[in-house]
C-alpha cells in the first residue's frame, strides 16, 4: 500500500494546469479568448516550462520512484502472474530493488508493484525494529504488533487461518493524508516464490497479517477504501485546518 500507521500530508502543487481553448466556428481562430474564459476543460496543454522540462528530460517510467496516487489505472488493474523463471532477471529484480527502496524512504512497512506503477504480482513487507520501538507497550500490545524482517514474496496466494475479524486504523500511501478503519482477518498464511525464486510460506497473524492482506489487495485492485467503514475516513492533518 505504502501500507503506514499514519501518512504525511500531501504535498501541494503550485504548478498551474493549463487548459486548450477550442473556439467555436463562429469565433475567429486570431481573436483571442477573453482571459478566464474556455470553451473547452477536456484537453489539457502542458505549459512552455512543463514542455522543456521533458524536452530535456524525459518524464520518468516504471518502475518509479514514488508512489502512484488514486486515480492512477495501474491501482484498479489486475496484477499479472510472472514466469518463475523470470524472477531472479533484471527486470524483475528492478521492480523488487525499487519497491524496497520507496518503502525504506517513506517509512512505511509494506508495497506492491503496481503502487510503483507496474502491473505485477509482488509485494514487499518490513517492520523494522526501531519502528517496533517507537510503539508504546500498549500500542503493541493492542495491534499485535512485532518487528519483521523484509520479506518479498512473488506470485504470492493468500489463505485466511483465523476467520475472525478485527478493526484498527489503516492508511497507505497511495491515498496520501487519509485513514479509516478497516476490517481484517487475525492470521493469515502467504505462500510464493522468494526474490531468489525460492518457495516460501509465511504464518501471520496481527499487524503483519493486517498488511500481507493490504498488500494482497493491491495486487487485486483493490483499495482498503473499498473495505473502509465510510464514517471513519479521516484526513489525519484535519486539526490543523481549524487552527
Amino acid at each position: 500500500m505504502g501500507f503506514r500507521l499514519c501518512v504525511r500530508a500531501p504535498r501541494l502543487c503550485s504548478a498551474r494546469v493549463l487548459t486548450s481553448t477550442i473556439r467555436p466556428p463562429h469565433i475567429s481562430p486570431l481573436w483571442p479568448v477573453p482571459w478566464g474564459h474556455s470553451y473547452s476543460t477536456q484537453v489539457k496543454v502542458r505549459s512552455y516550462l512543463q514542455y522543456m522540462k521533458h524536452k530535456i528530460k524525459p518524464p520518468p517510467s516504471p518502475p518509479y520512484c514514488h508512489v502512484c496516487q488514486v486515480g492512477d489505472p495501474v491501482l484498479r488493474s489486475q496484477a499479472a502472474a510472472i514466469d518463475p523463471a523470470a524472477i531472479t532477471g533484471p527486470e524483475v529484480q528492478k521492480v523488487i530493488n525499487n519497491m524496497v527502496k520507496v518503502m525504506r524512504k517513506l517509512e512505511c512497512v509494506g508495497m506492491s508493484a503496481p503502487q510503483v506503477g507496474v502491473p505485477l504480482r509482488i509485494l514487499a513487507l518490513e517492520y523494522p525494529q526501531k519502528m517496533l520501538e517507537e510503539c508504546s507497550p500498549a500500542a503493541r500490545e493492542a495491534r499485535g504488533l512485532s518487528a519483521e524482517p523484509l520479506r518479498i514474496f512473488v506470485n504470492p496466494q493468500l489463505r485466511v487461518l483465523d476467520g475472525r475479524t478485527v478493526l484498527f486504523q489503516e492508511a497507505c500511501e497511495s491515498i496520501a493524508g487519509f485513514s479509516a478503519t478497516v476490517p481484517r482477518y487475525l492470521s493469515v498464511e502467504v505462500s510464493g516464490q522468494n526474490e531468489k525464486g525460492e518457495a516460501v510460506t509465511w504464518q501471520a497473524s496481527g499487524w503483519a497479517a493486517r498488511i500481507l492482506q493490504h498488500e494482497m489487495d493491491h495486487l487485486d485492485g483493490v483499495l482498503y477504501i473499498d473495505r473502509m467503514d465510510s464514517k471513519t475516513f479521516i484526513n489525519i492533518k484535519w486539526p490543523t485546518y481549524n487552527e
